[in-house]
């Protein structure tokens, strides 16, 4: 039984963190063929002082390293000394992926196609499984930091559930330069969150495999104005940046096959009917220019050169 004014204590693999207590707390998972054991590392801060537990989370696809790269320099930082509640920070949840430059786990398969998991399943559904009940179960909310796939450039964008009136008013706060509904995975984390009404936005910024400063300064901004909107954390004020809200989106594709010149830059406005990038042969022979099919914004980039026919390449919203 709480006592009044006191916060909660959290247990993870076994191992309380009380009031007051800060502790980097380890989830084993399963051991590489050399026997080396491969477990997640999970930092928990927790104030003395009641209030929600909030979870951050990075490197569910292995090879998306910008969300790993901003928590790790939060923790260097000390940016998560709170005044109240709590805050769990996983920075990189998929380590086998991680260890590999992979977006999945050895045997290919999609962590986050993997939730809730088994626990005698495979070991993406092991990982899920140790992580919905071990992560889930303690908190009140959370934010998943993501990137694009390979090739593929996100301008920063929050992404909340439709249907969760919490994750937009958690997509405001953090106050990214987009943001828009989007429709939750079967066997991704937060369709499984979701179902265990626990309120999780996705950060989408920059590329796998590629270090973004832009993308990771609004993520640590982002994440900050949540806290600080959630009286956990005091920041100093600061004008809100302007944010654009889609309600509609769709990909661009390849008419033909070819070499891929985009002629825009991501994150910009679009009119109907502007160019935005060129195809081309390589023998100089033809070219075909990609067009606007409406007014609105551009937030995903291909940045591969060499593209086949019905390839995406610009995801853009209105």
């Amino acid at each position: 039984m709480l006592i009044e004014g006191e916060n909660k204590t959290i247990i993870i693999n076994g191992e309380e963190i009380k009031p007051g207590q800060n502790k980097l707390v380890k989830i084993n998972i399963s051991r590489l063929p050399t026997g080396t054991l491969i477990d997640i590392p999970v930092h928990v801060f927790n104030a003395k002082k009641p209030g929600p537990t909030v979870l951050l989370q990075a490197g569910l696809h292995g090879d998306e390293i910008n969300g790993v790269e901003t928590l790790r320099r939060m923790l260097e930082h000390g940016d998560f000394n709170i005044e109240k509640g709590a805050v769990i920070v996983v920075p990189i949840l998929n380590i086998f992926g991680f260890i590999h430059f992979s977006r999945d786990v050895p045997d290919g398969k999609d962590v986050n196609r993997s939730f809730p998991g088994t626990k005698t399943g495979s070991l993406a559904s092991r990982m899920a499984y140790h992580y919905t009940n071990e992560i889930l179960p303690q908190i009140d909310f959370g934010i998943d930091l993501h990137t694009g796939g390979g090739q593929r450039h996100n301008y920063p964008q929050i992404r909340y559930t439709a249907d969760d009136e919490v994750s937009k008013d958690l997509a405001e706060i953090f106050n990214a330069p987009i943001y828009f509904p989007s429709r939750l995975i079967s066997g991704s984390f937060r369709k499984a969150a979701f179902k265990m009404q626990k309120p999780i936005i996705v950060y989408e910024a920059g590329e796998s495999m590629r270090f973004d400063e832009f993308s990771m300064e609004i993520a640590i901004a982002g994440i900050k104005n949540v806290l600080a909107g959630y009286g956990m954390l005091q920041i100093p004020k600061q004008k809100k940046r302007e944010t654009i809200h889609l309600e509609s989106r769709r990909w661009v594709r390849a008419a033909r096959a070819g070499m891929f010149i985009p002629e825009i830059e991501n994150g910009n406005p679009i009119t109907k009917g502007q160019t935005l990038g060129v195809i081309t042969d390589t023998f100089a022979k033809k070219s075909k220019k990609i067009l606007s099919p409406l007014d609105g914004y551009v937030f995903c980039i291909n940045h591969q050169a060499v593209v086949n026919q019905g390839d995406a390449l610009f995801h853009i919203g209105r």
